[in-house]
């Protein structure tokens, strides 16, 4: 038997405009979900970090929630962890880290309830660094998905291998990059990847892959994927030993003359299931040292020493100055928070912490990485975000009984925030 465990990640940035996020709804969301809805064989894990939660919530599309707490009542969906507002874990402070991931368990849980019990986690954008290991453990958390490119030896599927911290062992999933991008980028039909996945047992035992990219894959990037592929995929688990005649008949399933061998063939021999539910079906490898890299990292970016190069490439003065800035907003609101010592002062410091928390959302790098996307306005909104940061977090510093001499410190601090500012806006106006 093989076992495919797919994973969607469901994420919009805080500064997504509710139009577009109304679009993606009706594009993928709705349409995706139901086709769970109507194939209860389904199985998949799920990540869907609590900003988006929240956003769907806030601007009338609760019935989505609804359908992910169906679902997952039903035992069709697990949840994972995450950071709550999609941070790239290995580039911020651990504190920061562990914040975000507690974030994202208490809105999620408010939401969903007593069905989110996140067994495993979900790093943002697959981003990995040895440092976030610590806090996915702490809290709770058994395994950890990561890109390909970090498996640091032979191709686990069979057994799952492990990192090890403080005697605890976090399970390690790898997602095969191959076949979750020939997915992600429509190069792949139902038939072509249900005979790749009956391949890989050949006679031997049980075997199992773990696909996963971004949900709106389905139906927002590709118009009517979730129907053509997925939908398709899941019909033909379903026939068991169904006759052919029985199998609801479709122009793409009838076009590839699809024979009853294969199909049946195909539901005795693949399973859908979550990625926890492998960890019953498989014993535990060996201890592993991933590879800091991300879902976008190549070879070639590892060899240059260069693992997360849409948010932090090494070579990219953009990057370098948004991370400056984010660096002095992130101390003068610690310094904000400790400093507060009346009403004026704790409620601006309240507002400079709330504002961290989205800031450090990972899209605004991204939108400046220019490999290949590139949007001037997604990038001056994240350095907004981090600009209101500074001025909620020194005005509570200049409102506290602090110092003197911290307050210009810090006031010094803001100063050179706003020179950093002006230089990435004369990049932004520059970049062609």
């Amino acid at each position: 038997m093989v076992y495919w465990a797919q994973l969607l990640h469901f994420y919009q940035p805080p500064s997504q405009l509710p139009a577009v996020l109304e679009k993606i709804c009706q594009e993928s969301y709705r349409p995706l979900l139901d086709v769970f809805l109507q194939h209860p064989n389904a199985r998949a894990t799920v990540n869907i970090n609590a900003v988006l939660t929240e956003m769907l919530r806030d601007h009338g599309h609760s019935d989505i929630i609804e359908r992910f707490v169906t679902l997952a009542g039903r035992g069709q969906i697990e949840f994972t962890g995450s950071g709550k507002y999609h941070p790239i874990l290995p580039l911020i402070p651990a504190d920061e880290a562990r914040r975000q991931i507690e974030l994202n368990v208490k809105t999620n849980s408010y939401f969903f309830g007593g069905v989110f019990r996140p067994a495993g986690f979900f790093p943002p954008e697959m981003a990995y660094g040895r440092a976030i290991v610590p806090a996915v453990c702490d809290s709770g958390h058994r395994w950890i998905i990561l890109s390909g490119v970090a498996c640091p030896g032979a191709w686990p599927t069979e057994r799952v291998p492990y990192v090890e911290e403080d005697g605890k062992r976090l399970m390690v999933f790898f997602r095969d990059d191959i076949w979750s991008n020939k997915i992600s980028f429509q190069d792949v039909g139902p038939n072509e990847f249900l005979g790749h996945l009956r391949s890989l047992k050949k006679g031997r035992g049980k075997r199992f892959i773990v696909t996963a990219m971004d949900a709106e894959t389905y139906g927002h990037h590709i118009q009517n994927w979730e129907q053509l592929f997925l939908a398709e995929v899941y019909e033909q688990l379903e026939v068991r030993t169904e006759t052919y005649s029985g199998i609801r008949q479709k122009k793409a399933l009838a076009a590839q003359q699809t024979s009853l061998f294969e199909v049946t063939g195909a539901a005795r021999e693949i399973e859908t299931v979550t990625v926890s539910r492998l960890l019953e079906l498989f014993p535990a490898g060996e201890a592993i040292e991933p590879k800091a890299s991300s879902w976008s990292t190549s070879g070639e970016d590892l060899e240059a020493g260069n693992p997360y190069p849409l948010w932090k490439d090494k070579d990219s003065t953009l990057h370098r100055l948004q991370w400056e800035h984010l660096d002095i907003a992130m101390q003068i609101c610690l310094a904000a928070e400790k400093a507060a010592d009346n009403d004026e002062s704790r409620h601006f410091a309240g507002i400079a912490r709330g504002l961290l928390d989205r800031a450090l959302h990972s899209c605004q790098f991204w939108w400046a990485s220019r490999r290949p996307m590139w949007d001037i306005n997604l990038v001056h909104m994240g350095l907004l975000d981090q600009w209101r940061v500074i001025v909620n977090a020194y005005r509570a510093i200049n409102t506290s009984g602090a110092g003197g001499d911290l307050k210009r410190d810090f006031y010094y601090r803001a100063v050179i925030a706003r020179d950093i500012r002006n230089k990435i806006a004369d990049i932004l106006f520059s970049i062609h």
